[in-house]
């Protein structure tokens, strides 16, 4: 196990829990966490005192400042969970246990080791060929389309929006297809945090195991086989665990960036009224849900490593802080150049920021399966609609998620591309 930095801060006790301490939990920040954010600005400010699942106390920060502040300086909030001084209110069966407890993983390295496994991490997708992709995608779209073309309904997230990242990630990590389904069960299951989450965990693991025993077996042209042979030589251990990230990141989110775009397009009449022709507006609403409906809304976190400020907030040495992001897009400060509206560039904090943003060129490749998904779905089904009223939609209740239970649709009747 990594050793502890000597600069951080032993945990101390406990935080005392503020009186006006917000559960981020319940119906409530399922159904519109955006309003409760705002409410949140209002009354609380850029940093709010928070209680996660069975009360736990935190720091949410939704300031566009704060949290570009937050995640651009590692020495003073850094992502070694080991110096969380809650650790004596936390329960084993925790439901977000697997979201902060330390582990050999990329999300919880610091300096330069970390910056040794972003390099092989970033350097093995940067290979992945882009048109390539684009066209395994159009393929795995076609298909499933063809699956439902004919019905005149669809419910698009189990029979399309959650398919094409998992089968076009697995292709890209060299993931063999008999294993497809299992993990995109299980990262599901571990995201949404519930009561799975701890083993679906330990099955993603073990299934980026049997991953790096076959590649190393028998190399290929993908992102596994190309961090096995990168410079950086990590360990199996590492491996593990960074290929985890890369399946767990490309697939979830991915997927929620589809279907929360296709929620857009079909309920917004600045969108749905050009449906016939969208293909010119996938792009505008692909980027307005990153600012307004992001598939990642917040997430654990980082941890004081001594007694600091932010936000006019008094941080502990040992607190944790949560990642607002969708919070801190919607701050009036990084809105005010748009007159409230989303803006159309790429400064918002969807992808994080900082040495544990996003890595490059992931976003990148998102964007291409996610467009691509948009994109195929509206050429081939192009007067597609909502089967029910958009306030029955439900939202999946997860404390860093943000997507729908289901997408119910229907159209009019298509001919499959293949017979």
């Amino acid at each position: 196990m990594t050793e502890l930095d000597p600069t951080y801060h032993l945990p101390g006790p406990p935080s005392p829990i503020p009186p006006d301490a917000v559960p981020l939990y319940g119906p409530r920040y399922q159904e519109s966490p955006a309003e409760l954010f705002s409410e949140l600005r209002r009354t609380h400010g850029p940093v709010v005192p928070v209680l996660l699942e069975g009360d736990v106390f935190a720091w949410l920060v939704i300031g566009y400042r704060e949290l570009h502040q937050l995640m651009g300086d590692p020495q003073l909030f850094a992502r070694d969970s080991r110096i969380w001084n809650q650790w004596p209110n936390i329960p084993p069966d925790w439901p977000l246990m697997t979201f902060v407890a330390y582990q050999p993983s990329i999300l919880f390295g610091e300096g330069p080791d970390h910056q040794r496994r972003v390099d092989a991490m970033s350097g093995a997708l940067s290979e992945v060929d882009q048109f390539e992709l684009r066209a395994r995608c159009e393929e795995v779209a076609d298909a499933l389309i063809d699956g439902f073309a004919g019905s005149g309904a669809a419910e698009l997230m189990t029979q399309y929006v959650y398919s094409i990242p998992v089968m076009t990630v697995a292709w890209m990590m060299g993931i063999s297809t008999t294993e497809i389904d299992g993990v995109a069960r299980d990262a599901v299951a571990a995201l949404d945090g519930g009561e799975d989450a701890a083993a679906a965990y330990g099955r993603l693991v073990a299934a980026m195991q049997t991953l790096l025993e076959a590649k190393r077996a028998e190399p290929g042209p993908d992102v596994a086989s190309r961090m096995l042979a990168h410079p950086a030589a990590l360990t199996d251990e590492e491996l593990a665990a960074d290929l985890l990230l890369v399946a767990m990141g490309g697939q979830e989110p991915t997927a929620l960036w589809i279907g929360n775009t296709l929620h857009l397009m079909l309920t917004d009449d600045r969108f749905s009224l050009t449906l016939s022709g969208g293909r010119s507006s996938v792009g505008q609403a692909l980027n307005e849900v990153l600012w307004e409906n992001a598939p990642v809304q917040a997430g654990l976190g980082r941890w004081a490593t001594r007694d600091t400020q932010l936000g006019g907030r008094q941080i502990q040495a040992g607190d944790a802080l949560l990642l607002g992001l969708a919070g801190a897009n919607a701050d009036p400060y990084i809105r005010a150049a748009s007159q409230g509206a989303a803006p159309v560039n790429n400064a918002h904090l969807s992808f994080a920021h900082g040495s544990h943003g996003c890595p490059h060129p992931a976003p990148e490749i998102a964007e291409v399966i996610a467009r691509t998904a948009v994109e195929v779905l509206l050429d081939r089904i192009p007067d597609v609609i909502l089967a029910v009223p958009a306030e029955d939609l439900t939202w999946r209740p997860s404390f860093q998620m943000r997507g729908l239970l289901s997408l119910p649709v229907k159209f009019s009747p298509v001919p499959a591309t293949r017979s």
